[in-house]
């Protein structure tokens, strides 16, 4: 009979240190007062949250987590334990066993420990208040889209503030210049320009002699001295 308690207790303590190796998330509770029906009940909605309920003796738990992560959860091992060792969201497991705990107030939160944290009862009470993991995730990709976004929406409006920039500038300096007419005249400064120039071409042309003109007939040039009319 003693060698089959104590298989039963090395069992247990072998138990919770698969548990310990498994997960370093735990929360003690102590569940007097509950009932087999309603034990049940919240094993079955902690589960669903992520975690495994069971009910140990304190000695073997001590034990068992003796120079583990989890071995500030001996702070709470008094009356009767159950332990949730969570594998899943802690928030969401916190958040369980307080709905749960409304409605059974025979079952008391103590304490826990996260990734080797030891938390009070109190810490519990804010993770329970928040939002599930996957309502932040949704949040931080919001926060991660919304600069995307924005940024998105100002590269689109540039094109458009431009031309009303553009616009408005027009519009303050009067409006838009007049379409030039069909004759185009000609500058001031470009007629007097053409004029001087036409004057200058005037004056360089007479002081320039002319040449004699060439004309073809008998005419055409004075014979030379050595060529004098034929001898009678």
């Amino acid at each position: 009979m003693a060698h089959k308690v104590r298989t039963e207790k090395v069992a247990a303590v072998e138990d919770v240190k698969s548990r310990v190796a498994a997960t370093s998330t735990a929360v003690v509770t102590e569940y007097r007062g509950l009932t087999v029906t309603q034990i049940q009940e919240l094993r079955r909605q902690l589960r669903a949250a992520g975690a495994d309920y069971k009910v140990f003796k304190n000695t073997l738990v001590r034990r068992a987590i003796d120079g583990t992560e989890v071995e500030s959860l001996a702070a709470f091992l008094t009356g009767p334990t159950a332990i949730a060792f969570v594998s899943g969201d802690v928030s969401a497991v916190a958040k369980a066993l307080r709905d749960f705990a409304k409605a059974a107030p025979a079952l008391v939160v103590k304490g826990g420990v996260v990734n080797g944290q030891a938390l009070s009862d109190r810490d519990l009470v804010a993770l329970a208040d928040l939002p599930s993991r996957e309502v932040l995730l949704a949040r931080l990709a919001g926060l991660i889209a919304s600069p995307l976004t924005t940024m998105a929406g100002l590269l689109k409006a540039v094109p458009q503030n431009l031309a009303y920039g553009l616009a408005a500038l027009i519009d303050q300096r009067g409006g838009a210049p007049e379409t030039p007419a069909t004759e185009t005249e000609t500058p001031a400064g470009v007629e007097e320009a053409a004029a001087a120039a036409g004057d200058d071409a005037a004056a360089s042309a007479a002081a320039t002699p002319e040449a004699p003109v060439v004309e073809d007939g008998t005419d055409s040039a004075p014979a030379d001295d050595a060529e004098a009319a034929p001898a009678e």
